[in-house]
C-alpha cells in the first residue's frame, strides 16, 4: 500500500480515538456520546433488521431525482449564458439574487406550494442545485481559450463546430465540478427537508426521530452513514473525472 494511501487513514483513526476517549473516559455524558462499538451495532441492526431500507431508498431517490433535474435544467441555461452575453447581463442579477438567498429560508415558500411531501422535498434540492449548475456552466462557457476559438475561426469552422469541439470540451471539467458540488448539496438538503419539511420515511426523518425518543446510539449512526454516502458519492465523482476530463487544463 502506498504512503499516500496510509495517510488517508490518519484522518478516521483520530477520530475514532477521540470519540472513543470521550465516551470510554465518560468525560462526556455517555449517554449523550455512546461508544463507537455501540454505535457500530447499533449500525449492523438498522441494516438486519431491515429498518434503514425504506429509509435509505427514498433519501437516495429523493437525492438523485432532484440531481438529474438540476442538470437538465442548469446545463442548458448555464451553456446559454455562457454563449450570449446578452443575455447572461439580463439575467445576471436574479442569479446573484436568488443564489443568496438560504435554501432554508424558502422552506415555508416550498410548503405553501407545493404541501408536505416528496415534491417540496425535491423542489429546494432543483431550486438550489440548478443555481449552483447554472454558475459554473456559464463560466465554463466563458473560459474557454480565446486562442482556440480564434484559430477555428481563421480555419473557417463554423460555429456548430467551434461549440462542440472547443467551448464543450473545455467547459465539461467546469460543468463536472457544478454537478460535484450540487450532488452535496443536494445531500444535504434533502436530509434537512425530511427533518423539517415533513416526511413519512428518509434519514433526515430517522434522525429527527431518533432524537425525539432519545435513541442516541442510532441517531449517531444514520448521521455516520449520512456522512458515509456523501463521502462516497464524492469518490465517485473524483475517479470520474479523472478518468474521463484528462484534457482539463492543458
Amino acid at each position: 500500500m502506498k504512503k499516500e494511501q496510509l495517510l488517508g487513514f490518519v484522518g478516521p483513526l483520530l477520530f475514532l480515538l477521540v470519540w472513543a476517549a470521550l465516551s470510554y473516559t465518560k468525560i462526556v455524558n455517555p449517554v449523550l456520546i455512546p461508544t463507537p462499538g455501540d454505535v457500530a451495532i447499533k449500525i449492523w441492526k438498522l441494516f438486519y433488521t431491515g429498518e434503514i431500507w425504506l429509509n435509505l431508498l427514498s433519501t437516495i431517490y429523493r437525492l438523485l431525482l432532484g440531481f438529474v433535474i438540476s442538470l437538465a435544467l442548469g446545463i442548458p441555461l448555464g451553456l446559454l449564458l455562457g454563449a450570449s452575453k446578452k443575455i447572461a447581463n439580463s439575467l445576471e442579477f436574479l442569479i446573484d439574487f436568488f443564489r443568496s438567498i438560504p435554501a432554508s429560508a424558502l422552506f415555508p415558500m416550498f410548503l405553501l406550494f407545493f404541501g408536505i411531501g416528496d415534491t417540496a422535498n425535491i423542489s429546494v434540492v432543483v431550486f438550489s442545485c440548478t443555481l449552483v449548475i447554472i454558475i459554473y456552466t456559464m463560466y465554463g462557457v466563458k473560459n474557454a481559450k480565446d486562442a482556440r476559438i480564434g484559430m477555428a475561426k481563421v480555419l473557417n469552422a463554423s460555429k456548430f463546430n467551434i461549440f462542440t469541439k472547443i467551448i464543450l470540451p473545455e467547459s465539461l471539467p467546469h460543468i463536472f465540478a457544478g454537478a460535484r458540488i450540487s450532488i452535496s448539496i443536494a445531500l444535504i438538503l434533502v436530509v434537512v427537508t425530511e427533518m423539517f419539511i415533513g416526511t413519512k420515511c428518509g434519514l433526515g426523518m430517522l434522525i429527527y426521530d431518533s432524537q425525539q425518543m432519545f435513541r442516541i446510539p442510532t441517531m449517531y449512526g444514520v448521521i455516520l452513514l449520512v456522512g458515509a454516502i456523501g463521502y462516497g458519492l464524492n469518490k465517485v465523482f473524483v475517479v470520474i473525472e479523472s478518468k474521463v476530463f484528462h484534457w482539463a487544463g492543458k
